[in-house]
């Protein structure tokens, strides 16, 4: 893993350099063809414009780079689509730069403009290109000479899941999988996997196996059309983890709209990425995270100054109130609110908030109210721990009995959770385990259509409520 890590960082200073690289021919072009300066490698070298552009042009290109998803693992890279997203981002981050720096820069005539654009986006993308194609290519041989693996599990026995095997093992270079074993589905089928592998249990040791291998990056699903009716069940006990999942693409039919074709050399699988949104939009998503999260604490401060002072002066106990809940992949984080409620309010044990509940606070009859008491939740945006828009964070004592009723509860764990949701836009507040389970609904169909767009209507949708004060 950590030589994974470090392709990435020589990936980012490649494209520093070639951006740098590709700027300074662009710089020559212009003094000598454009300005008709006598050519002189050593003309920019005085030229303080240029110091400042090689300066602000290459961190520009790794920003662009950046929010597209390019610095994400090597190893799973394709070299003909990472070919034709250089050239897609090449282009469009030329007419950026080109208006931003070049627009208003000396001309004799308007043909002048053209021929810039074209030597900064050709110049760009020819040298970038060649030097990440090398890059790959060192990549590709690593993976097929076995230096570098991504270990995986297959679940299943059968003749589709040794077919698929055989094709992985021929083609070591193209997929770099490492199978540390199979799980049988049942125990009684007739194995017809190769005798490399090791049989490590049934699926009923799913959990206990990936736990053991917590290397395991990778699932592949190989099952027969009569075993359809399994894929669901596993799929939801996968839902919390941090995995690939792969399955043998005859099953496409029974899938819901959130799985991608992925094609690969020789076999191709139904994939489902451990992230629901494309690497651009949970870069995107996070950045309006961090500074709508700013903003709105910033912009708020006046207000909870007032509510702090007000529940202390109200109610003696502690302003803040902490509780663990359960995040992304179920791992466990403390929220943060304002406590609306008496203390030891649940001296009795976990509890959920009912109308006109006796435990809640004058102040925090309030403050619920119009949804102000989690606005410190922000503070959990900030941490990473959160999202301004996700399902809602649970506890495991509810998390539990809500499983219990419907196992795909555990595909909500393959976002972070919200300070406010489609859930809580369209259903609100749940008082009893069989209302959190309806309005489990709403946060599935919000994962199986997560965009940015989704978001923003969804924070819309709750401005208005706490604007109305519909909360409870």
């Amino acid at each position: 893993m950590q030589n994974r890590k470090q392709q990435i960082w020589w990936y980012v200073i490649c494209d520093y350099l070639a951006a740098a690289f590709a700027w300074y021919v662009l710089f020559l072009f212009r003094k000598v063809v454009i300005e008709a300066n006598a050519f002189n490698l050593a003309l920019p070298f005085g030229d303080s414009n240029f110091w400042v552009a090689m300066f602000i042009v290459p961190q520009l290109w790794l920003l662009f780079y950046y929010v597209s998803g390019t610095y994400t693992d090597l190893y799973k890279k394709s070299r003909l689509q990472e070919v034709i997203k250089t050239i897609v981002i090449g282009i469009a981050g030329s007419f950026i730069i080109f208006f931003l720096l070049l627009l208003d820069d000396y001309v004799r005539k308007y043909s002048d403009y053209y021929l810039t654009f074209c030597v900064l986006s050709v110049s760009h993308i020819t040298i970038t290109l060649l030097v990440r194609v090398l890059l790959l290519n060192r990549i590709k041989k690593q993976l097929s000479r076995g230096e570098v693996t991504i270990p995986a599990l297959i679940i299943g026995n059968n003749t589709r899941a040794n077919e698929m095997y055989e094709e992985i093992k021929a083609k070591q270079a193209s997929f770099g999988l490492k199978f540390i074993g199979y799980l049988q589905l049942n125990g009684t089928e007739k194995n017809t996997l190769s005798d490399e592998l090791t049989s490590l249990g049934t699926l009923h040791d799913l959990e206990r196996i990936l736990t053991k291998h917590p290397e395991i990056e990778e699932i592949i699903i190989g099952i027969e059309t009569s075993e359809h009716h399994l894929l669901n069940s596993i799929i939801n006990r996968l839902g919390d983890k941090n995995l690939t999942i792969r399955i043998i693409p005859d099953m496409y039919d029974i899938l819901s709209g959130t799985v991608k074709m992925n094609h690969v050399i020789g076999e191709g699988f139904i994939e489902i990425p451990p992230f629901m949104l494309a690497e651009w939009e949970r870069i995107t998503k996070r950045f309006f995270d961090v500074l709508g999260s700013t903003f709105a604490l910033i912009i708020s401060s006046p207000l909870l100054l007032f509510v702090a002072i007000k529940i202390k002066m109200t109610d003696k106990g502690s302003i803040f109130y902490t509780q663990e809940r359960l995040g992304q992949y179920g791992k466990p984080f403390h929220i943060y609110k304002f406590r609306s409620m008496y203390t030891n309010a649940e001296q009795h044990g976990p509890q959920l908030t009912t109308e006109n509940d006796p435990r809640i606070t004058a102040v925090g009859r309030w403050i619920r109210k119009y949804r102000v008491d989690e606005f410190p939740q922000f503070i959990n945006v900030l941490k990473g721990e959160m999202s301004i828009v996700g399902p809602r964070a649970e506890r495991k004592f509810f998390v539990d009995q809500i499983i219990t009723h419907a196992p795909y509860y555990s595909l909500v764990f393959r976002v972070q959770p919200g300070i406010t949701s489609l859930g809580m836009v369209k259903y609100g507040y749940a008082s009893t385990v069989e209302e959190m389970v309806k309005r489990l609904k709403y946060d599935i169909i919000y994962i199986e259509n997560m965009s940015i767009l989704m978001d923003f209507k969804i924070m819309i949708y709750t401005v208005q409520t706490v604007l109305y004060g519909r909360g409870k």
